[in-house]
């Protein structure tokens, strides 16, 4: 049985209760740096390429390939069927900050922007031993807020200090009124997490040393990764000793590799420029958010190529028309009435060879020739969605039909098979068999925002998983 990476795997979380609590092994402090590990870490990499890197092969459960294509995967619906999750929530912001200690600890939501009256009693009740056990001088904090500056979720550390006393307690609005307190000891049990600073300079220009440190489908993720957090207006970076600081899981035969945090920091004055974090979801595909709260999925849904050219966008194309025959036409005729038919994708140019990764986990439900697409890849996601692979020169010799495969993943190559006139990638994504434009100005996934159920989960690892919080 294939088993995706859960945060319950990963950090043992705590139940969600109203009152009481649970521990959980998760230490920042107590993880063990790169240097210390080296050793085990490409242990965990040499035993994971035992096997195909990046995927789990399905055959053991009986699944049987082929090549043949369900009908359902090209089902056409009313694009006014399609479900946009427009709803989803786009006003997620995260604040965060070290709050300075004072008489009136209990005052805190109030103190950075929490006007919810309801909550600032639950808060002051459940927190009356809390702030006894406080060490250091000021209390370390991540906030979320929804549309109309709604609470979403509040963490809150008993100081700076990360140990085997650190406690980390987590408040939610729960969904049948009232509040949730999630409590969390850190305890020096996180043996599937590993720190490693890798510099800027080689994320950004030197996959071959970071594929030295990292397993292979994480290397493409990263590189993709932290050139969207890359702060422009410190578009210098790379030439100081700003360093890339990972939190990591190597995974097994049974779980994904999976970068859980990643900062930009200046390891001399331990600046953080910028931040990510990876949030799990059991429903649909995972994703990462910055430390701000803002969705860094859409860009991971649309780069399936580390070298592209955007050569067709959806639209009208030319459809080909038949030319009057030779020996009948004559000086009157009429030119052939030019017809048009509407092009679903996005066409990525890009040289004859050029590797092909999955833009998130999934599992290969086709893999073959199949007409106009040529050579083509469908894999399908949690949620209802397919992404679309086409016109392939060739596929990762190893994939099959039924594998599940991670993101970042080289599952084929840029060719020009069936109905292409040049090389390129012909790429889609469909939600319940409906095409939808990625780059559509309008298009807003649930994959590609903080749902609010997740807040929480976002502003612990803030705390737990990131560089200490400065003072406010």
């Amino acid at each position: 049985m294939n088993k995706k990476v859960t945060c319950s795997s990963l950090l043992s979380r705590g139940a969600l209760i109203l009152i009481g609590y649970t521990c959980l092994s998760l230490l920042p402090g107590f993880i063990s740096s790169a240097n210390a590990q080296s050793n085990q870490s490409n242990k965990k990499v040499t035993v994971q390429n035992t096997k195909p890197v990046g995927f789990k092969d399905s055959a053991a459960r009986g699944s049987s390939k082929t090549n043949s294509l369900n009908p359902a995967l090209f089902q056409r619906k009313d694009p006014n069927e399609a479900d946009l999750d427009s709803a989803s929530n786009l006003d997620y912001r995260v604040i965060q900050g070290c709050l300075r200690r004072n008489l009136n600890e209990d005052n805190l939501p109030a103190s950075i922007g929490i006007n919810n009256q309801a909550f600032s009693e639950f808060f002051k009740n459940q927190t009356k031993t809390f702030f006894d056990r406080m060490r250091g001088d000021c209390i370390p904090y991540a906030a979320a807020f929804g549309s109309r500056n709604r609470f979403d979720s509040l963490s809150i550390m008993n100081g700076p200090i990360q140990d085997n006393k650190t406690e980390v307690w987590t408040f939610t609005p729960s969904a049948f009124g009232g509040f949730l307190v999630q409590q969390d000891y850190l305890r020096n049990e996180s043996k599937n997490l590993t720190e490693i600073r890798i510099p800027l300079r080689d994320v950004l220009y030197d996959p071959r040393k970071v594929g030295d440190i990292l397993p292979v489908e994480l290397v493409w993720e990263l590189n993709s990764l932290i050139k969207q957090i890359y702060p422009e207006e410190n578009s210098s970076l790379e030439n100081t000793n700003s360093v890339v600081r990972l939190i990591v899981d190597f995974g097994d035969r049974e779980r994904w590799a999976q970068i859980w945090a990643a900062e930009i920091i200046d390891p001399t004055n331990k600046e953080v420029f910028a931040s990510a974090y990876w949030v799990d979801r059991n429903d649909i595909p995972g994703g990462f958010f910055t430390g701000s709260g803002e969705s860094l999925e859409r860009s991971f849904w649309t780069n399936p190529l580390s070298y592209r050219r955007i050569s067709r966008g959806v639209g009208s194309v030319r459809a080909s028309s038949k030319r009057p025959n030779n020996k009948t036409a004559t000086a009157q005729a009429a030119p052939p009435k030019q017809r048009y038919r509407t092009h679903m994708g996005i066409d990525y140019a890009a040289p004859t060879g050029t590797p092909i990764f999955s833009v998130a986990n999934g599992k290969v439900v086709h893999l073959g020739y199949s007409g106009a697409f040529g050579n083509l890849i469908i894999l399908e996601h949690p949620g209802n969605y397919h992404t679309y692979y086409a016109h392939l020169s060739n596929y990762n010799v190893e994939l099959q039909v039924g594998n599940e495969v991670r993101r970042g993943l080289e599952i084929g190559y840029v060719g020009s098979t069936g109905r292409s006139t040049g090389p390129h990638l012909h790429f889609e994504l469909r939600k319940n068999g409906v095409y939808i434009d990625p780059y559509g100005l309008k298009t807003q996934l649930d994959l590609w925002s903080m749902r609010d159920n997740e807040s929480g989960q976002l502003t612990r690892e803030i705390l737990l998983l990131g560089s200490p919080i400065k003072h406010n």
